[in-house]
């Protein structure tokens, strides 16, 4: 694979990005804009019922944040009309044709200019709906191809998805294709347009019952994980996303596709400083809880490999691989899985020493001010164990305040409801997480490694700042 200079392709360039107020799609509009300031335009698709509203999240969710310090210092006092100039907010919403854009004279700029699609709208909720989480990261990802076949100059799309397609192997997880109809435990049947009439239909019969809004969700998110372990996928983000890995691949036709697969995304290594996060993403909320020395227990295996990956260096592969597959048309995706298990595999172990180590250097000062003293966490090497422990600390508990209240006429209800609830609501969460705390893939990344070597030798030293 031979690469020229990425900031050379990126110039006078007009990129696409959906799901443009989203922690990724915020760390590489910020990336391309500091890198490359000759970039043509970058259109920002966001979910806003006009222009004005979708501007008002532009400037609060986007430019407004802290990430964009260092391009503010770089730019200096130009920096509003820079962005006027680079940045145009597009109010849309990838569940409907022609991704829900109503100004007809702005959709035929954008079909006319556009070069590179990059999507990265999706629900990342485990525990989604399943019509909201189908409708968006499966035909949302269908209208952003569709929308791309209509462009013009087009050179490529790439799409963000997740290595959890995956779904609860072990061993070596390549980087190989999902086709239509394929499922992880060998299950006939799979049709993406039947399970899209499933929905419908469930959502028909609620609507035709009187069901409450309340119990229209929560049987939208049972049928979701129903449907996707049917199939052996472990929650509905990973199924659906998988799904619009399949449709894409199959009704992609000529137009460049690639295939972005990160595992877990952690804070920014390097640029454009280290340590940026945005709200308590997956494995940061286990460090908060640990922190705030509410996580005393946790079922996992010590020694699994937590595979995380910093976000600009998923933001790095993104770029390399636009400019890598640019043209390059052919019936197959290439496909990307960006990780560390392989090259730096962390442990379970070290994360728990680490978090340690700076919470007793650092410790959270509480609500009164004090600070909260951490201890080691007891790891429950098995859901055997997890389950015996919540018998004995938590339901047994429960049980004796079920009779207490029962005994005093029910004046205990409300304490007794609300940890009734809060125990279902982490027994469902440990549930939906369970592959992953005893997770035993470790995910290939040769295609990657292949890019990064690439970039790093080719474009006379010009792509240092966007290796892998």
């Amino acid at each position: 694979m031979e690469l020229g200079s990425i900031l050379q392709f990126l110039d006078k360039k007009t990129i696409l990005v959906t799901g443009g107020a989203g922690f990724l799609a915020k760390i590489f509009v910020e990336k391309v804009l500091r890198s490359q300031p000759n970039v043509k335009r970058l259109y920002l698709l966001l979910r806003a019922p006009d222009k004005k509203s979708a501007n008002q999240r532009l400037q609060t969710e986007v430019i407004g944040k802290d990430l964009f310090k260092v391009l503010k210092q770089k730019i200096g006092a130009n920096f509003s009309s820079f962005i006027s100039e680079k940045v145009t907010v597009v109010a849309g919403d990838i569940t409907h044709e022609d991704l829900g854009i109503k100004d007809p004279q702005l959709k035929e700029e954008m079909l006319r200019d556009i070069d590179v699609i990059v999507n990265l709208a999706a629900t990342t909720n485990f525990d989604e709906r399943y019509d909201v989480s189908l409708y968006l990261n499966t035909f949302g990802a269908k209208h952003v191809l569709d929308f791309a076949k209509k462009c013009s100059n087009i050179m490529v799309l790439v799409q963000v998805s997740t290595a959890y397609v995956s779904g609860e192997r072990d061993g070596l997880i390549l980087e190989e294709p999902y086709h239509l109809g394929n499922t992880l435990n060998g299950a006939p049947g799979l049709d993406v347009e039947a399970e899209e009439r499933l929905v419908q239909q469930k959502l028909n019969e609620l609507r035709a019952e009187g069901a409450t809004d309340e119990k229209i969700k929560f049987t939208m998110k049972d049928l979701g994980i129903e449907r996707a372990r049917r199939y052996g996928w472990p929650n509905v983000y990973v199924f659906t996303k998988a799904l619009g890995e399949m449709l894409l691949l199959h009704c992609k036709e000529d137009v460049p596709l690639v295939f972005i697969r990160p595992t877990i995304i952690t804070s920014t290594y390097k640029e454009p400083f280290p340590g940026w996060v945005e709200g308590i993403r997956t494995i940061d909320s286990l460090a908060v809880g640990y922190g705030k020395g509410r996580l005393t227990c946790f079922p996992g295996n010590p020694e699994a490999v937590v595979d995380v990956i910093p976000a600009d260096m998923v933001v790095n592969a993104m770029i390399v691989s636009m400019m890598a597959h640019a043209n390059q048309r052919s019936n197959e995706a290439a496909i990307y899985q960006v990780g560390s298990s392989v090259r730096n595999p962390v442990r379970f172990t070290l994360l728990h020493e680490v978090a340690h180590h700076y919470f007793t250097k650092h410790p959270w000062i509480n609500k009164e001010g004090k600070p909260v003293i951490v201890g080691k966490v007891k790891v429950l090497g098995s859901m055997a164990s997890f389950h015996r422990y919540i018998s004995i600390y938590y339901l047994l508990p429960l049980k004796g305040l079920e009779l207490v209240n029962t005994a005093f006429c029910q004046y205990f209800r409300g304490m007794y409801l609300e940890l009734h609830r809060k125990i279902n609501f982490v027994l469902r969460l440990i549930d939906i997480y369970r592959p992953y705390l005893f997770f035993k893939g470790i995910y290939d990344d040769i295609n990657t490694e292949k890019l990064r070597i690439a970039a790093r030798e080719s474009g006379g030293g010009r792509n240092r700042h966007l290796l892998l």
